[in-house]
């Protein structure tokens, strides 16, 4: 790619009306440590990643589950923690992955090691852009480059919705079920991510652990109060998970 010079950009996104990559200069950094509440999923991911760095075999990734509990987070750590050992991270979003070969293509024979991201992923009844996704994590008749891993995060497992019809060429042969070749079709997405992780949404006592972290610096004078007002925006929201605890630390600071 050409105007990237990847030993002082660590990430960049893919700009489709250039059609180029765009450097990243100002990078939402996360620190691995402060990802609370998600201790097996930091776990599993981070050892899939030091694989992928040791050129060890290892799966292309799909986060899903619960909004705002540390999904992309968890991208953004890794580029933090393994930067200096040549990690870059490269965005794309689902619009765009028809693009997904063409930028492979040209990062294949580098010496870095890119994770390539799709946030928020997921595909609507019609589209067919996930069949280019699909041959870059395997399936196509060229490797996939050894230098590349897929992470994607989305709210839900499935990543194409299945409907009632699919189901209507199910079989049920000597007591097993054959799904039809559409639901086959939709499955064999998901099947291509080695590694899936799933993310609930938080206790009540999760949140306010991380609520604590976050006002660990600051003198509060009531912490039952502040608790109370936590949770009380929380509920405001609808949920728990460490985005809303950021923004009530936005909000309190304010």
């Amino acid at each position: 790619m050409e105007g990237i010079d990847w030993g002082k950009i660590l990430a960049a996104s893919w700009r489709s009306r250039k059609e180029q990559l765009k450097p990243v200069f100002d990078i939402d950094l996360q620190d691995m440590d402060r990802l609370l509440c998600i201790d097996r999923q930091k776990k599993a991911f981070t050892e899939n990643v030091e694989r992928f760095m040791a050129s060890e075999p290892n799966n292309h990734v799909l986060l899903w589950g619960a909004r705002g509990t540390g999904k992309s987070s968890l991208v953004k750590a890794a580029l933090n923690s393994y930067h200096d050992k040549g990690l870059r991270v490269i965005e794309i979003s689902k619009d765009d992955l028809h693009f997904l070969v063409d930028i492979t293509d040209e990062i294949r024979h580098l010496d870095y090691r890119y994770i390539v991201f799709c946030d928020d992923l997921s595909f609507e009844e019609g589209e067919t852009t996930y069949k280019e996704l699909k041959s870059t994590l395997q399936g196509s008749i060229e490797k996939p480059p050894e230098n590349v891993l897929i992470v994607a995060t989305s709210n839900r497992r499935h990543l194409i919705p299945e409907q009632m019809k699919d189901n209507e060429q199910s079989a049920l042969v000597e007591g097993e079920i054959h799904h039809s070749d559409t639901i086959q079709e939709k499955m064999s997405l998901v099947d291509r991510f080695g590694l899936a992780l799933s993310f609930y949404p938080m206790t009540q006592d999760e949140y306010f652990s991380i609520v604590d972290m976050l006002f660990a610096e600051l003198e509060v004078d009531d912490i039952t109060q502040m608790h109370v007002l936590a949770d009380r925006f929380a509920r405001e929201r609808g949920s728990r998970s460490g985005r809303i605890a950021q923004q009530f630390f936005n909000s309190w600071k304010s």
